[in-house]
């Protein structure tokens, strides 16, 4: 069988290793230390952002983001429906109300005329959203004017969901800092990794304070161990912040290389006029992540992302479809939903990521890609 060409793999840059000799060499293989506070600063200067705390994983990070704004039991937090269930899994930790809100297909993230719609129609039942988070899916920045507006308008804080959007920037301004919190994650699949981890990014001192207290099970300012709330052990390892300190270093080479695989792909399919791709709003720039297609399958003969998924696998070559929205999940499946269009819903059914990795050689791509066009 040919050689296993995966969708999203780890890419090291070469100077990880450096940090994390380092770490044994100064027996810093405790859960905190120099190579944490370094990547925490690393982070802060490549977004912009005035804080950081470097955590165990971007869920970690929603989760004591939704900790930090109050969010508690049969609160009720604005969500979009298409996103990976991480997203939404935080809110029902703190036993709070997930309202899940279609997207559009100009960005294919929250839709903002659904989202009013949303906030106005729970206010008309008496439940004011405590909070709503904002995903920029594969990348693709969401209308962040337009929605900080919603979030002034209704003084509903924002949480900033850019796990899969480091590198991605709207008007110029890197996404992950327009929400009152932001939250990243480095797991393996991601532009970035750390092996596993994630950060929450704010320009609240406060706020970043006390997420370190609480990621660090809120032990209390006394020499023995006393705790007055309950804490979390979601802190990043001083030796995974080694390679994070080594990919940050690679970033702007991982995003050029991501966008370069979708300029291919694009020109390899530009014959295929049933083939489209995912969007980049005007004023955005995507850190492409995952080149994600959606196939017209009125006009494909036959053609699916189902076919076109399993023709890969044959050939031993990774694909996925879209997230499959929240709404139609099973544990999901009896919260509120807004969205007359069911854009997500369409967009799943259509919808495939092919191997997207900045680690792909030409043969690779060019092998995705000629079995694709063999299809049509």
């Amino acid at each position: 069988m040919s050689k296993k060409i995966y969708l999203s793999s780890p890419h090291m840059g070469g100077t990880e290793l450096n940090y994390i000799h380092q770490a044994f060499e100064e027996n810093w293989i405790a859960p905190l230390g120099p190579n944490v506070d370094g990547f925490e600063q690393d982070l802060c200067r490549y977004t912009g952002v005035s804080h950081a705390a470097a955590l165990s994983s971007g869920t970690a990070a929603i989760h004591l983001a939704l900790i930090l704004l109050g969010i508690k039991a049969e609160d009720e937090v604005i969500c979009p429906t298409f996103t990976f269930s991480a997203t939404a899994n935080p809110i029902i930790y703190q036993r709070a109300t997930p309202i899940f809100v279609d997207s559009g297909y100009s960005t294919w993230n929250i839709c903002v005329k659904e989202t009013r719609n949303a906030i106005e129609d729970r206010l008309a039942k008496g439940k004011k959203p405590k909070a709503m988070i904002i995903v920029h899916l594969y990348g693709q920045a969401a209308r962040m004017d337009e929605l900080m507006a919603l979030s002034k308008e209704f003084d509903i804080p924002v949480i900033e969901d850019a796990a899969e959007a480091l590198g991605a920037s709207y008007k110029g301004k890197k996404l992950g800092t327009f929400g009152k919190l932001g939250i990243l994650s480095f797991n393996g699949n991601k532009i970035i990794t750390t092996s596993g981890g994630g950060a929450l990014l704010s320009d609240e001192e406060g706020l970043i304070t006390k997420a370190r207290f609480l990621a660090t099970q809120a032990r209390d300012n006394a020499p023995h161990y006393q705790h007055s709330q309950i804490g979390y052990n979601y802190r990043m390892s001083n030796i995974a912040a080694g390679i994070g300190r080594g990919q940050m270093e690679v970033i702007d080479d991982r995003v050029k290389q991501r966008r370069a695989n979708y300029a291919f792909y694009q020109k390899a399919f530009a014959h295929i006029p049933v083939i489209s791709f995912a969007p980049e709003l005007e004023n955005t720039r995507s850190n492409r992540w995952l080149t994600c297609i959606v196939i017209d399958e009125k006009q494909s003969k036959g053609v699916t992302r189902e076919s076109i998924r399993l023709a890969l696998a044959a050939e031993n070559i990774e694909a996925r479809p879209l997230w499959k929205p929240m709404h139609l999940q099973p544990v999901f499946a009896s919260y509120p939903y807004y969205g007359n269009r069911n854009v997500a819903e369409d967009l799943f059914n259509r919808g495939i990521c092919l191997p997207s990795g900045s680690n792909l050689t030409s043969e690779e791509i060019e092998r995705v890609a000629k079995i694709v066009t063999s299809l049509f």
